[in-house]
C-alpha cells in the first residue's frame, strides 16, 4: 500500500514542500528513508517507531521505504517526524489519508506519541500558504506565532492520537487563528532618555537617527554617555507594524530564539561581543542560520567600542548596511537573510580614550592612534551617516534638578516623522529615508539655491565622496520631516554636514 503526504523543509527562510511518500511491501523487516535526508531524519526512523507502538497502534511488520520527495533537494529538520508517522498509518490502512490533499504536516515527535513544537514553523506556514495549500497541521506549542498567517487554515496539535483521530473524522479540531495587536500600551522600558543628565547634542543626533533609521557613530572619552544612550534607543523607537512583526518573528523562529512562541512584538536590540566571529555576525554556519545582522532586523545593532572588534568582523557589515541583506554561500547552497537594521556604534578617540578631553592628558603615541582608528576602514565610516563627537559629562549637569525629556516625549516626534516617510514612499516600497535609493533623491531631497551652494562648498572643501553627499540629503531629509517641513531648508542641510566631520577629522 502507497501513502503520500505533504510536509515542508526550510532553505534559509523559505519553505518548499516535500512529500513524503511511504510504501509497505512484503520482504524481511526494514525500514529506510531515501530521497537526501540528513541524520536529523534518518534517526526519526527510532522516534517514529517508539511514537507509534507507544500510541497504541500496530507498527507494521514489513517493508518500509520512505521517499522524500524531490530526491534532489537536502531535507533538514525533525519536523518531518510526523509525517512519516502519518504516512505509515495510512499505508498501513490504520487510518485514512483521502483528505489529505491539500494539507501539510509539520511536527517532531516524542517517544510517547506527543508532538513537540520546531524551529521556523512560522515560514513554513507562509511559504505553504504561498503555494495554495489550504491547510497546516502543526504542533500546538507553534500555534501562536502561525495563528496570525491569512489564508491558510492553521490545526494545532497535541499526540499522534489526537490527529489520528482528527484525521478519520472522530474528532473535530477548529482552525486557530488570533489576530495580534502588536502595539501594547502598556509597554515600559527600564531605561529612559530622562536619565540622562545634558548631552542635548548627543541625544537630538540620536533623534535625527532613529526618526530616518540612519548609522550613528558616537564617538568620546569614556564615561560620557555613549553607551548609556545606545541602550536607551529602543525606547524611542516606533512600535513594530503587523508585516514588519512577520518578518522579525519569522527570522527568530527559524533560529529558535522565540521565548514564548508568538509574535515579535519589540524592535530588535542587539548588542554582541566583540570576541564575536564573522559567522556569528553575518550567519552561516553547517545549517545556515541568520546571523546578528539578521537577528537585528528593523531593530538596531550597538557595536560597543567598535574597534576591539577585529577588522575583519567589522567589514562583514559593509553590504548589509548598503542593500538591507545578507547574502551566504555555502556548499549546501546560497541563502539570502534581512538585515535592515540601525547600526549604532560606539568608540574612544584613542586607545587610552582621552585624546582631546579637556580633563585628562591622552598617553597615547601617535601610532598608537593611527593604528587604533585605522581598525575602522574608511568605506566603512563613509557607510555611517550620522557622526557625533561626545563632549564629557559636566559637574553642573549632573546637578542639575531640572527634568529631562523623556523617551515618550521624543518617541511621539519620531513616531510623526516615520508616519510622513511611511505616506511619502508608499509608492515605491520603502518606509524610511535611509532606505532611498540614488534615483529618488532628486525627487524627495529637493533643495534650494541657497542649499545648493552650501552642499557644493561642502563638497569641495570638505573631500566628501558621492555617497557621503547622498547620505547628506537623506539625513537633512530626516531634520525636515522633524521640524514638519515639506521642503528641506539651509538650515537642516547645515546641520546634516555638521554630523559627517569626524572622518575628516580623525580619518584623513
Amino acid at each position: 500500500m502507497l501513502s503520500k503526504i505533504k510536509t515542508c523543509v526550510l532553505y534559509g527562510l523559505e519553505g518548499y514542500a516535500v512529500d513524503v511518500e511511504t510504501d509497505l511491501s512484503g520482504g524481511l523487516p526494514s525500514f529506510s528513508i531515501v530521497g537526501l535526508p540528513d541524520i536529523s531524519i534518518k534517526e526519526s526512523k527510532e522516534r517514529v517507531r517508539s511514537a507509534i507502538k507507544n500510541s497504541g497502534f500496530s507498527f507494521p511488520v514489513s517493508r518500509i521505504t520512505v521517499n522524500l520527495a524531490p530526491a534532489n533537494l537536502k531535507k533538514e529538520g525533525s519536523q518531518i517526524d510526523l509525517p512519516i508517522a502519518v504516512g505509515i498509518l495510512c499505508a498501513s490502512r490504520t487510518t485514512n489519508c483521502d483528505n489529505l490533499e491539500s494539507t501539510c504536516i509539520i511536527g517532531e515527535l516524542s517517544l510517547d506519541g506527543k508532538i513537540t513544537g520546531v524551529e521556523g514553523a512560522l515560514p513554513m506556514v507562509i511559504s505553504m500558504r504561498n503555494s495554495n495549500l489550504e491547510r497546516m497541521i502543526i504542533p500546538s506549542e507553534n500555534k501562536k506565532e502561525c495563528g496570525a498567517v491569512e489564508g491558510i487554515k492553521i490545526i494545532p496539535v497535541d499526540s499522534l492520537n489526537e490527529l489520528a483521530d482528527y484525521i478519520d473524522g472522530r474528532i473535530e479540531i477548529q482552525p486557530y487563528s488570533c489576530r495580534y495587536d502588536i502595539s501594547d500600551p502598556e509597554e515600559t522600558f527600564r531605561e529612559d532618555f530622562s536619565e540622562i543628565k545634558g548631552q542635548p547634542a548627543m541625544k537630538r543626533a540620536v533623534e535625527i537617527a532613529a526618526a530616518g533609521m540612519h548609522n550613528v557613530l558616537l564617538l568620546g572619552s569614556p564615561g560620557s554617555g555613549k553607551t548609556m544612550i545606545a541602550r536607551r534607543i529602543p525606547s524611542i523607537l516606533p512600535d513594530l507594524d503587523f508585516e514588519e512583526s512577520l518578518e522579525v518573528t519569522k527570522i527568530y523562529s527559524i533560529s529558535g530564539l522565540l521565548a514564548d512562541k508568538s509574535l515579535m512584538r519589540k524592535r530588535p536590540f542587539r548588542s554582541p561581543h566583540h570576541t564575536s566571529s564573522r559567522i556569528a555576525m553575518a550567519g552561516g554556519g553547517p545549517k545556515p542560520s541568520p546571523g546578528e545582522v539578521s537577528l537585528a532586523h528593523c531593530g538596531v545593532l550597538f557595536l560597543d567600542e567598535i574597534p576591539e572588534f577585529p577588522k575583519s568582523v567589522i567589514e562583514v557589515l559593509r553590504q548589509p548596511m548598503e542593500d538591507g541583506k545578507i547574502s551566504i554561500s555555502r556548499a549546501s547552497g546560497s541563502f539570502t537573510f534581512p538585515a535592515s537594521f540601525m547600526m549604532v556604534a560606539s568608540m574612544n578617540p584613542c586607545p587610552c580614550g582621552y585624546l582631546g578631553d579637556p580633563t585628562h592628558e591622552c598617553t597615547c603615541s601617535r601610532s598608537q592612534i593611527e593604528k587604533y582608528l585605522g581598525k575602522i576602514s574608511g568605506p566603512l565610516i563613509n557607510r555611517i551617516d550620522i557622526q557625533v563627537e561626545v563632549s564629557p559629562v559636566r559637574y553642573d549637569d549632573l546637578k542639575n534638578a531640572s527634568a529631562e525629556e523623556t523617551s515618550s516625549d521624543i518617541k511621539k516626534r519620531i513616531v510623526k516623522a516615520r508616519e510622513v516617510q511611511k505616506s511619502r514612499y508608499k509608492d515605491i516600497g520603502i518606509l524610511t529615508n535611509s532606505q532611498l535609493g540614488s534615483k529618488h533623491l532628486q525627487k524627495y531631497c529637493r533643495t534650494n539655491r541657497e542649499s545648493d551652494i552650501l552642499l557644493k562648498d561642502a563638497f569641495e572643501n570638505l573631500g566628501l565622496s558621492a555617497r557621503a553627499y547622498n547620505k547628506i540629503l537623506k539625513v537633512a531629509r530626516t531634520i525636515a520631516d522633524l521640524a514638519g517641513s515639506e521642503n528641506i531648508q539651509t538650515g537642516h542641510i547645515a546641520e546634516a554636514i555638521q554630523y559627517r566631520s569626524l572622518d575628516r577629522k580623525y580619518w584623513r
